[in-house]
Order: structure tokens, then C-alpha cells, then sequence
């Protein structure tokens, strides 16, 4: 647990300067920011609002998923509409149950957006807000009245929000599953679901709009600009966030190298690599392998191991060759390398 605080203190520490948690504090705003690259894609980042809407303490929330929030009358369908956003890296805005540390079940709007580096159109965060939504039932029951034109800003705004559970590349056949179970949905009766009004969308696409502002002004003072649109299109060697989240089910140590690129970069290290070597992932990803190398390091074996990576004859001896000498394994393949300790 200790390694993986790490990697989420790492999260933003690389990106954004330190100042960047006060001013995302600072906001009115009830959001969680979520790291897929993270084994678990965990939160990152509560905000006040969030804690305080939702019962939980700051050191119960970072390092957990989001799914912790669900509860038996969540609708899966939904859930599924919000994994399959993940995979496929785009916004998604939908009306979902969920549930308070407490076990009280509240409608609220979720509007999940992305963060993409400048650099390389790569998704590093996901960003979600929740706005609660406010029940014309219960609103005429107690006499309250509501106007689209601001009449009901005196209704507390309570935002917060969560990625949910990584995707599986067999996920669009979950969905079909899942939306086939019309008469499964735990007993949740018609009148209990709840519709957002303009002004809670509204409210939901500001908040938004505020995050993004202050994520994207903290990573221009590290030079690593970020933006809430993906800026270039990813080249070679890019990895997405829904593939990152399969990858870090992984606890093996290892890391990807992309043959086609120049030098033969890592294109990613898993978390336990991370540990192992005491690396950032941010010294590690970009490189050749060859920065790991040492005093006390064959030259031999890695001379063997460049000449012989694309010989398919070779490549059985080459493994023996490498794990004998370095303890790893090493595996070839037409568009990626993998080296696993």
C-alpha cells in the first residue's frame, strides 16, 4: 500500500506544481480525479465538497476505486455505460444511485470528463463530478419551489464523483448481458428514478470547466501542459488508459518496450517494477533499457540479445541467455517487447 501512495503522490507531483491540491480545494465544487495508469485506477485527489457530502475521510477515499460507492440498488446498466466510456476515453453524463458512507442512496448527476497531456494526447486523469439531483417529487411534497434562472441556487450543491471499475476488453459483451436483465434491477421502482434538470447539467459542465482551469494553469508552471481535449494524436508507442488499467491487474515486475520506435523506448513499467528498481515511472517510461545497466553488467549478453531479438531461430537461447544472467524474462514479439523480472 505504501508503494502505491507513492505512485499516487507521483501522479500529480510529476504533472502539476505542489500548489495545485490548495487550489483544487479551493473550489466549491464536490470531484474526484482518478489515475488509470495506477494499478486499480484509484483516486487521486477528493475534493472538500466530497468528503463532506459523502461521510468519508480523505485517507479512506485516495488509493480506492470508485466503485466503492455503489450499492444494491445501483443500476448496473449504467455502470456498464460508464466502464465503456473509460475503454473508449470520451466524456459520458448520466443519472446514477449511489451511496454515502452512512448507506443513505442519493440521485445524482455524473458527468465524468478526461485530462490529456499536451505532449503526447495521452489520457492521464479522469475527472468526475456528481451534482445531486433534486426531486421534483420531493420538492413539491414540502412546498419548495425551483427555477431554472437561478431560483434554485439556495439548494446545496453537492458535487463528487468517481471512476469506475476498469474495463475488460470483453466488456461490450457485459453490456449486452447486462442490458438483457430488464427484470433484474433489484426491485427499483419507476417513480424513484430521477431526471437532472438544465440547471444541475449546467452546474455539473461549470464545475467541469473549473477543474480543467486549474489543472491546466498548475501544469503550465511545470512545462507538462495538459488539456481537456486531446491536443495531438497519439503516435507510436501509445498506450491507452483502458489498456494501462488491464495491464495493472499485472503484480509481476516488467515493462513494455516498443521495438518500432527509435532506441527502443519503455512504453510502460508496471508498479512493481516501479518498487523493485525505486524508479518513477515518469525516469522510466521514454528510456532505453540500457539505463538500467551497471558496472557489474555482461556487455556480452546484451550484445547477444540485440542481434539476436528478431531471429526467430535464436530467439529460445536468447532467453536462456538473459535470465541466466540477469534473472529475467525476456519475450519477443513483432510489436512489442516484454522484460519481466
Amino acid at each position: 500500500m505504501d508503494s502505491q501512495l507513492g505512485l499516487i503522490e507521483q501522479s500529480f507531483n510529476n504533472r502539476y506544481t505542489l500548489w495545485v491540491h490548495e487550489a483544487l480545494d479551493e473550489l466549491p465544487d464536490s470531484f474526484t480525479i482518478t489515475d488509470p495508469s495506477i494499478s486499480g485506477h484509484p483516486i487521486v485527489f477528493a475534493s472538500r465538497g466530497f468528503l463532506k457530502m459523502s461521510g468519508f475521510s480523505r485517507a479512506e477515499i485516495i488509493g480506492r476505486n470508485g466503485r466503492m460507492f455503489q450499492g444494491p440498488r445501483t443500476n448496473r446498466r449504467t455502470i456498464m455505460e460508464i466502464r465503456e466510456a473509460i475503454r473508449e476515453e470520451r466524456p459520458i453524463e448520466v443519472n446514477l444511485l449511489n451511496y454515502k458512507k452512512d448507506g443513505t442512496p442519493f440521485w445524482m448527476l455524473f458527468k465524468m470528463s478526461l485530462v490529456f497531456g499536451k505532449e503526447d494526447g495521452r489520457a492521464t486523469h479522469f475527472v468526475a463530478v456528481q451534482v445531486p439531483i433534486v426531486s421534483r417529487k420531493h420538492m413539491r411534497n414540502s412546498g419548495m419551489s425551483y427555477s431554472e434562472d437561478g431560483g434554485g441556487s439556495r439548494l446545496r450543491e453537492i458535487v463528487f464523483g468517481s471512476c469506475r471499475r476498469e474495463v475488460c476488453s470483453d466488456s461490450l459483451l457485459d453490456l449486452d448481458r447486462v442490458l438483457a436483465l430488464d427484470s433484474d434491477d433489484t426491485g427499483l421502482e419507476i417513480e424513484d428514478s430521477c431526471e437532472a434538470s438544465d440547471l444541475e447539467k449546467r452546474k455539473a459542465a461549470t464545475a467541469i470547466d473549473n477543474i480543467l482551469s486549474v489543472l491546466t494553469h498548475y501544469s503550465q508552471l511545470t512545462g507538462r501542459l495538459v488539456c481537456g481535449k486531446r491536443c495531438s494524436l497519439p503516435g507510436m508507442g501509445f498506450i491507452s488508459s483502458s489498456l494501462y488499467i488491464s495491464l495493472g491487474r499485472i503484480k509481476q515486475s516488467f515493462v513494455l518496450i516498443d521495438p518500432h520506435l527509435p532506441d527502443m523506448p519503455m512504453v510502460y513499467a508496471s508498479d512493481a517494477f516501479l518498487k523493485l528498481t525505486g524508479y518513477d515511472r515518469n525516469e522510466v517510461v521514454g528510456q532505453n533499457c540500457r539505463f538500467l545497466n551497471g558496472v557489474d553488467t555482461d556487455t556480452t549478453v546484451l550484445y547477444q540479445s540485440s542481434t539476436d531479438k528478431g531471429k526467430h531461430s535464436n530467439r529460445a537461447s536468447m532467453h536462456r541467455r538473459i535470465k541466466a544472467h540477469f534473472g529475467i524474462f525476456f519475450t519477443y514479439h513483432p510489436s512489442v517487447m516484454l522484460l519481466a523480472r
